[in-house]
């Protein structure tokens, strides 16, 4: 009887051991939080599936801010949904996306650094807790202590270009990453369909080829090559940037506040600008090797030297907005 009454009784410890011991014991160990090799784990298993980890408050709470850490944390905060309509967090983001692929199939990657997103209608409560109001931002989480105001990536100043990203980042971990952009043949097939509609067009008129020797035509060709390259058309080619991006304050920019960025409009701004001070030194040029009236000599030389003027003074202005820290001005600041 004894013994029947001692199985029941260690039954019924059991019982209760199970069902309140472990739940206390989960719920403590939620209090205190995952452990360095559980976090290093995880993070390394996440990356392995995906160069960016996208986290919401509770992630970014257990792997970013919580301690211990002993890797850095490059974290964007961003807003890409629809409604939110903020074109230029898109853009930044594929420039994201770019530096987080390059680190991830690079000879330096390893895991002392890993890359997260935090998506302000996934993670809303992040944005409060770190006083931020406006998106994309790039910060740094060091392993060791808080950020500074320096982990914090100065869009404004060197734009969100993927080499931009890049350098900042081996600046603040002292881990190099080198770019790799994924191939655009697009510029490949536009060159190629050209070739063929100048090779047709001189098949065609193979029995009448005197405009080749037309020094107008082919000075005319060179003005608009040289324009095009000087404008940053190739850059655009490259980077793909937006036609225009909102400001911070919610206005439209249309010059790239960075020498590092620049806009599809702004390289036609650029183009209109250089087009007038060729066209003043045109004029300078026409006045000072003509024969005839001097007066009319006399005021193309001063109209040329003023459209010069004017336009490469405003040209200045806006190389010295972007490149900041540059001395000198004429006419516009």
């Amino acid at each position: 009887m004894r013994t029947i009454w001692a199985v029941a009784f260690a039954t019924c410890l059991a019982i209760f051991l199970v069902c309140f011991t472990t739940p206390a014991q989960a719920q403590q160990k939620r209090r205190e939080g995952l452990t360095l090799s559980e976090k290093v784990q995880q993070l390394t298993e996440m990356s392995a599936k995906r160069s960016i980890l996208r986290f919401n408050g509770h992630k970014f709470k257990d792997f970013v801010r919580s301690t211990p850490r002993n890797y850095s944390m490059i974290v964007m905060f961003t807003a890409l949904a629809s409604q939110r309509q903020c074109v230029i967090c898109r853009h930044a983001h594929d420039e994201f996306v770019i530096v987080a692929n390059s680190f991830r199939y690079s000879q330096h990657h390893s895991n002392k650094m890993f890359f997260a997103m935090v998506d302000f209608d996934e993670g809303p409560d992040v944005f409060t807790s770190l006083n931020m109001n406006t998106a994309p931002v790039f910060m740094h989480f060091p392993a060791k202590g808080k950020p500074k105001h320096s982990d914090t990536m100065d869009i404004q100043r060197v734009g969100f270009a993927a080499e931009s990203i890049a350098k900042w980042i081996t600046e603040r971990t002292d881990i190099s990453i080198r770019v790799f952009r994924p191939p655009n043949y697009s510029g490949t097939v536009a060159v190629a369909m050209l070739f063929a509609f100048v090779a047709g067009f001189l098949y065609l008129k193979r029995n009448n080829l005197d405009f080749l020797y037309n020094k107008t035509l082919w000075a005319f060709a060179a003005i608009v090559f040289t324009l095009a390259m000087t404008s940053g058309q190739m850059w655009n080619h490259i980077r793909g940037p937006p036609f225009v991006h909102k400001t911070q304050s919610g206005g439209v920019a249309y010059i790239h506040g960075s020498s590092q960025g620049q806009l599809v409009l702004e390289t036609y701004i650029i183009i209109i600008l250089n087009a007038a001070i060729l066209l003043g030194m045109i004029l300078v040029t026409e006045a000072a090797s003509q024969k005839g009236d001097v007066r009319k000599r006399r005021i193309l030389a001063i109209v040329g030297m003023a459209i010069f003027t004017v336009f490469f003074s405003l040209v200045l202005s806006i190389f010295r907005n972007k490149a900041h820290g540059y001395p000198y001005s004429f006419l516009f600041k």
